[in-house]
């Protein structure tokens, strides 16, 4: 490879760098291949190291790298398609519902904004239910649902059950109550410790999280907390619209 060098131009160095590239990995790199390394791209296009990791971090936010332990950063695949709300107006767990079960706890501690959203009381029980989604043999999102424990009083705890057992006995009550309406929110955050593990990611990888909160009898009854990897999923909503929330 020759040595190309960057004109002065009115945008971001590292902005600019992106699209170039952006540019090059469209005509000199297949999917999966590995990318020289930092110094030798610095060396290439005769940049500051700390502006080709800006631009590096931007072409991963977008999908087009991904950073892979111990192998590097190679190019990415194509986004894949994941509908977000394949089944419309029902609880997690129904028939068309795409998450597995892994496991399910019950704790009287949950994170902030969760028991502002449950408008819990200090000490009020709640159960746990971990979840994961593969697409095409590989893993795209981990989610946390809140459900009020108050709210599925039968739920059977008991302890012989096991981790993806115990998950679906409270995914199995929920569906005994008359869900009054569902909305969500989407933002973009960087993946956690557990999430990353979950989700063969590093810690702080881009990740889309997607938060739903189930209403019914008048209150919010459950919060889902979805974790989608950013690098590779094309959200849709809806079942006629599609609406693309990230273009692949």
């Amino acid at each position: 490879m020759g040595t190309t060098q960057l004109e002065t131009v009115p945008e971001p160095k590292y902005w600019h760098l992106k699209t170039v590239l952006s540019e090059a990995l469209d005509s000199e790199f297949a999917v999966g291949e590995i990318l020289p390394n930092e110094r030798d791209l610095a060396a290439r296009f005769g940049v500051a190291r700390a502006t080709l990791r800006q631009a590096l971090e931007q072409l991963e936010l977008e999908g087009r790298l991904q950073r892979r332990r111990g192998v590097g950063t190679t190019v990415a695949p194509p986004r894949v398609g994941v509908a977000v709300d394949p089944v419309r107006h029902t609880w997690p767990g129904a028939a068309g519902d795409d998450w597995q079960p892994v496991d399910a706890v019950e704790s009287e501690t949950v994170p902030a904004a969760v028991a502002d959203l449950l408008a819990t009381a200090p000490g009020e029980p709640v159960h746990i239910v971990r979840r994961s989604r593969v697409t095409h043999g590989q893993p795209v999102a981990a989610e946390l649902l809140y459900v009020l424990a108050a709210a599925v009083p039968d739920c059977v705890r008991a302890a012989s059950l096991g981790a993806p057992a115990r998950a679906r006995a409270v995914l199995h009550e929920l569906q005994r109550l008359e869900l009054d309406g569902q909305d969500r929110t989407v933002e973009l955050g960087s993946a956690r410790a557990e999430d990353a593990k979950q989700l063969d990611r590093l810690p702080g990888a881009p990740v889309l999280v997607v938060t739903t909160r189930y209403v019914s009898g008048g209150r919010t009854t459950a919060v889902a907390v979805s974790t989608y990897r950013a690098d590779t999923c094309r959200l849709t909503f809806g079942e006629s619209d599609a609406v693309a929330l990230l273009a692949g």
